[in-house]
């Protein structure tokens, strides 16, 4: 009984239609003709491209020409919101923006937020409509690669601003505003180690008075030499006298 089962159902059978393909190798190079309705059907929807003139004058000039500039509204009230922010800037620094995370790149912009200094990143075309006409002109060809922006209202928060991007060597510093004047990498840093306004202006006003205090001087000097010899000459000249005077009297006695 075993072994009938064993024949009947649990033996594989081959499958009882087998198709195979009498066809050989298919050329690419001299493909068959295909079928009349197919033939009439390729026939039709044969693609008719126009025969080029080489002799006629190039269009895409013309064809350029004809295409007006529609302006974007919108970047240009971006642009005037990136004017606005260059004129009320005391400092603006101009940064090159390498491959960040976005989670760096949050708490660099939270560490500029308290010290109320704040981050855009705008396009080249943007760019170029604040810009154009104005003494900004300058700073286009920075904008070639991905630029940020970092603005502050007040200029003598710039070593704080270095600190952070020695912190963050994915911003690299390429240039700066300073209170409308363009300044380089190296003048920007050097800018930073002068003092403040009130420490340069209490270190001029001493030097102004030194160098007063010093033509005084200079001047008085001649003045207190002849007052000098004339005191030391007084002092001389009643030594003299006294000695003069005790003398006749040490002789009587």
């Amino acid at each position: 009984m075993s072994n009938l089962i064993h024949k009947s159902l649990l033996q594989s059978r081959s499958p009882l239609i087998s198709f195979q393909r009498f066809r050989g190798k298919i050329n690419i190079q001299r493909p068959r003709q295909p079928h009349y309705e197919r033939a009439r059907v390729l026939e039709l929807v044969k693609p008719v491209y126009r025969e080029p003139e080489f002799n006629a004058p190039c269009r895409e000039a013309d064809r350029s020409k004809s295409i007006k500039h529609i302006e974007n509204q919108y970047e240009k009230i971006i642009a005037r919101e990136v004017r606005n922010w260059l004129e009320h800037s005391q400092m603006v620094a101009f940064i090159h923006l390498n491959s960040i995370r976005q989670e760096d790149f949050f708490k660099v912009q939270v560490a500029l937020h308290r010290m109320q200094m704040n981050i855009k990143i705008y396009s080249k075309s943007i760019i170029r409509q604040a810009v154009d006409g104005t003494k900004y002109e300058a700073i286009k060809p920075l904008f070639d690669a991905k630029t940020a922006l970092i603005l502050c209202p007040d200029e003598t928060k710039i070593r704080q601003l270095l600190n952070v991007l020695k912190k963050t060597p994915q911003f690299i510093l390429m240039a700066g505003i300073i209170q409308g004047q363009f300044l380089s990498k190296t003048e920007f840093v050097n800018f930073a180690a002068l003092p403040d306004l009130t420490t340069a202006r209490a270190q001029l006003a001493a030097v102004l008075d030194s160098a007063g205090a010093k033509i005084v001087s200079d001047l008085e000097c001649h003045q207190n030499q002849l007052v000098t010899m004339l005191e030391s000459y007084v002092r001389l000249s009643g030594s003299d006298e006294k000695t003069g005077k005790t003398e006749p009297g040490s002789n009587e006695s």
